[in-house]
């Protein structure tokens, strides 16, 4: 078992916010530790498309035809698989539900567990703030069907779990959460502006604890997708931030939720904390830019200078910027511009804070981009290395690197701080809400008494037989790929 050693004396602890569950399932990485493994190795997972799965999948030949037609995607496998008895629902309801509304379901039971709090246990309220991208699955599967619309009705399959305003509210029946349960849509920046949202309520104490994150699938899944001169997309399937070649994203599919709760509340019950939120803020441009689907040097500045306000922290102690980073030649320039602009409020150092975009790994996962950011933090502050951000070979002209505070972390490298480490997210909405977060590094924790008994009871439970078996496969897979842990820690938990 371990405890906390005292917080750092110099600062106030009172507001900060610790992160203690994690669960996610990105391009190519169905859990965490897959997460973790591909960035730290500097993985892409935008895949290439052959014609046969093209074709398989429904793309025209005329599009196949077409030198624009970019053949990649940044998609999930298995997007389709999900375990309606777990839930409580019908083989038919399932099939109606959309699938960004059953994979932030699973998320949200994955990071309860991976936090090692389950809602009936749990002494508090459990509120929960998330996002979901456009319905694609119900223009496409749903209203294409005429017979199930007559048979079930547009209400019935509207509020089944296939609009965004029932995303958050679904997982609070399902698995009788009693806190806020608040949807937020702010386009890109979704999923952070709600941990900044989650955040808010336990430290008003509305929840004492709090789900955040955010579920995008693009329907059609493993598609392809038209390049077009001068807009988002990439002409070659990778996203290039900050580097000179960059010409835009690549969208994708994925879902995250990180769990919340006050750190006084985490340290005192002995919960396994990832970092800890130091402040965060949220604003929008306004009419302060060019038009409405352009981002703002001057808004995202306010954002950032704020946050850090919030956090106590001056810039010179940031070590590290997990940026928005579409790499489109226009956007990351107005980025790095905005971060200099703040920055400089506090310091006049140069070249010593890095940047990096999990966009350059799984693409813009839209909804969910903020959390998957923010995923990637905490997991970088836990482990003690910052993973490489990809594709970047030479900077782009636009930005001015050279005496700025910042440099691209184009290798992985350790956090080696003088002081604590330090970093933070930017995530940027179309239409102009921007968020920042100042994260830090968990606070350290010392060995107690060695557990009394030399032998400890491992309890599993299932739905089924098969469910069960399934789950001690898992368990002897995460024992083996964590052999440091304490296994009396880990009968506890379970």
């Amino acid at each position: 078992m371990t405890t906390p050693k005292s917080p750092d004396a110099s600062r106030s602890r009172e507001n900060d916010i610790a992160i203690v569950g994690l669960a996610v399932s990105f391009p190519g990485a169905p859990d965490q530790r897959a997460f973790w493994s591909n960035l730290r190795d500097g993985k892409e997972s935008v895949f290439p498309l052959d014609e046969e799965s093209l074709r398989s999948a429904g793309v025209s030949a005329r599009d196949l035809k077409d030198p624009h037609y970019v053949r990649a995607a940044a998609y999930l496998e298995g997007m389709e698989d999900f375990d309606p008895e777990f839930f409580g629902f019908s083989a038919k309801e399932a099939a109606i539900m959309d699938p960004q509304h059953r994979h932030f379901l699973e998320r949200c039971w994955e990071a309860l567990e991976d936090a090692g709090h389950m809602p009936e246990r749990f002494e508090g309220s459990i509120g929960v703030f998330a996002g979901c991208g456009m319905g694609a699955y119900f223009a496409n599967n749903i209203l294409t069907n005429p017979e199930l619309i007559r048979s079930v009705g547009l209400f019935l399959l509207r509020h089944t779990g296939n609009d965004k305003d029932f995303l958050c509210t679904r997982a609070s029946y399902c698995f009788d959460l009693r806190g806020p349960s608040v949807n937020i849509q702010t386009a890109c920046s979704t999923s952070l502006v709600a941990a900044h949202a989650a955040c808010q309520s336990l430290l008003s104490r509305e929840c004492d604890l709090a789900l955040a994150g955010g579920s995008t699938i693009e329907v059609p899944h493993r598609h392809g997708y038209h390049y077009v001169e001068g807009e988002i997309l990439s002409p070659d399937g990778h996203c290039r931030a900050f580097d000179a070649r960059s010409k835009g994203t690549v969208f994708g599919s994925g879902s995250g939720v990180v769990v919340l709760r006050r750190l006084e509340d985490a340290l005192r019950d002995g919960d396994h904390v990832y970092a800890v939120i130091l402040g965060s803020a949220v604003n929008n441009d306004g009419a302060r830019k060019v038009g409405y689907l352009a981002p703002s040097v001057d808004g995202q500045a306010a954002a950032i200078a704020e946050a850090l306000a919030i956090a106590g922290v001056k810039a010179g102690e940031i070590g590290y910027v997990e940026c928005h980073g579409t790499g489109t030649p226009v956007g990351d320039p107005i980025e790095v511009a905005a971060l200099t602009q703040a920055f400089r409020q506090t310091t006049q150092r140069t070249s010593f804070c890095g940047l990096g975009s999990v966009k350059t790994n799984i693409g813009h996962l839209d909804t969910a981009a903020g959390v998957a950011s923010l995923a990637k933090l905490a997991l970088s502050l836990e482990r003690g290395q910052i993973p490489p951000s990809l594709h970047f070979e030479r900077p782009n002209p636009a930005i001015a690197f050279e005496g700025s505070p910042f440099f691209v972390d184009a290798r992985l490298r350790a956090w080696q701080p003088q002081g604590p480490a330090i970093a933070a997210v930017n995530s940027v909405g179309v239409g102009g809400t921007n968020a920042f977060m100042v994260v830090e590094r968990a606070p350290p924790t010392e060995a107690t008494t060695p557990p009394s008994r030399a032998r400890q009871l491992i309890v599993l439970s299932a739905r089924n037989q098969r469910a069960l078996d399934a789950a001690g496969v898992r368990l002897a897979g995460h024992l083996r790929a964590e052999p440091e842990l304490e296994l009396a820690d880990v009968a506890r938990t379970l």
